[in-house]
């Protein structure tokens, strides 16, 4: 069976790159834009250094921000009748995961109206042409939404998260501009750097996986195991090097999936609220150490891009210990917690239910039991 790869038509790289949205904009064709952007970001002038830029070229948008950390039904909904009343031929999504996975949503309903029940397009929905076209500008380095066909919406009602996966999402650019990412503050460096770091490491060791997929995730993995320190003590070099890295790390997990630490997190997510990116951060280590007897001596190439020494000297059992201490100890040195405060009890049984039942379980190089999930749950727990 044929290995399929999908990636941007075109992707900007570096300080300055969003200079390349307006020209991208007009060589289309393009009219009228949504901006989708979060709140947070139109009140801090993030967005602005994208506004500003179609204010100056006169270039038609509305601005879309009614979009949560963690996206809603609702909030899709909004942005599909934001689209329509603006006339929109083209959206600009500027932030991380939460706007992107917006707008990628609402594109898909403006140009493929049967599925206007945003439930519907959960899995793998056979939408029959491509969304509304999309330019991503990420503003945070390690979601990757920029550069993958998935995206994740939150079912309040249900309590739930769902995994939508489409080739018709794809953005036709990718904006990775360090500058955008500057102001970040430094747990949300930590945050997206270590989800970043859980893309790669999984999608290394996802059921999927093969040589093309390996080559991405096994560079991701150096890069940000040399620089998410640099990048979160606010070194301009170490956040150059790491919007890189989850870029990267897109390339390869979007086209050969995740596993069993996305499952946890998207279900912490949805009963907690957790950030996505700090709910990945804690189950990795936890989620390593579950699968490390099902990935071959892929944790031996974990261990030596980590800079461990004398790895070929080590045993199987070494090597792996080894991979997973300084998976770990990254965490510790960028502050992720090692409990997640929300979590309950009470809840383990129905969060380990619904974790399996997640469209990222599946990849998971070893099958769990739901008495199993709930133990790695359990690790979460204060002590």
């Amino acid at each position: 069976m044929a290995n399929r790869f999908v990636l941007n038509e075109t992707s900007y790289h570096g300080h300055g790159a969003i200079n390349n949205i307006v020209p991208e904009l007009k060589a289309r064709g393009f009219k009228k834009v949504l901006v989708c952007s979060d709140a947070s970001l139109v009140k801090f002038g993030v967005s602005a250094k994208v506004t500003s830029l179609l204010d100056e070229a006169k270039v038609p948008y509305s601005l879309f921000s009614d979009i949560k950390p963690n996206p809603t039904i609702e909030n899709v909904l909004a942005g599909v009748k934001a689209a329509k009343e603006a006339e929109a031929d083209c959206i600009i999504a500027i932030g991380g995961g939460s706007s992107m996975d917006t707008a990628k949503a609402i594109g898909i309903i403006i140009n493929n109206p049967e599925f206007a029940d945003v439930r519907s397009l959960e899995g793998v929905a056979p939408t029959k042409h491509p969304c509304l076209p999309i330019i991503a500008v990420a503003t945070t380095a390690g979601t990757a939404a920029e550069v993958t066909i998935n995206y994740v919406i939150t079912d309040v009602e249900k309590k739930r998260k769902f995994v939508c996966v489409d080739v018709h999402d794809m953005p036709i650019v990718a904006i990775v501009d360090p500058d955008m990412m500057a102001s970040m503050p430094k747990s949300l460096k930590a945050f997206t750097g270590m989800d970043a770091l859980t893309h790669a490491i999984e999608g290394y060791t996802t059921r999927g996986a093969w040589e093309m997929s390996d080559m991405f995730h096994i560079k991701a993995i150096e890069l940000i195991a040399k620089n998410l320190r640099s990048s979160v003590a606010g070194e301009d070099k170490g956040g150059e090097n790491m919007a890189l890295a989850q870029y990267i790390a897109g390339m390869g997990f979007s086209n050969v999936g995740l596993g069993i630490d996305h499952a946890m997190a998207h279900t912490l997510s949805a009963y907690y609220d957790v950030p996505h990116g700090k709910a990945c951060a804690m189950l990795l280590p936890i989620s390593m150490e579950f699968n490390r007897d099902y990935t071959g001596e892929k944790y031996r190439e974990i261990a030596r891009v980590f800079g461990v020494k004398d790895v070929d000297k080590m045993s199987e059992e070494e090597y792996r210990d080894a991979a997973i201490a300084a998976v770990r100890q990254l965490g510790t040195d960028v502050g992720i917690p090692l409990v997640c405060e929300e979590i309950k009890e009470s809840d383990l049984d129905s969060l380990a239910s619904d974790a399996l039942k997640d469209a990222c379980y599946p990849g998971n190089p070893r099958e769990a039991t739901h008495e199993q999930v709930v133990e790695l749950f359990r690790k979460l727990l204060r002590k």
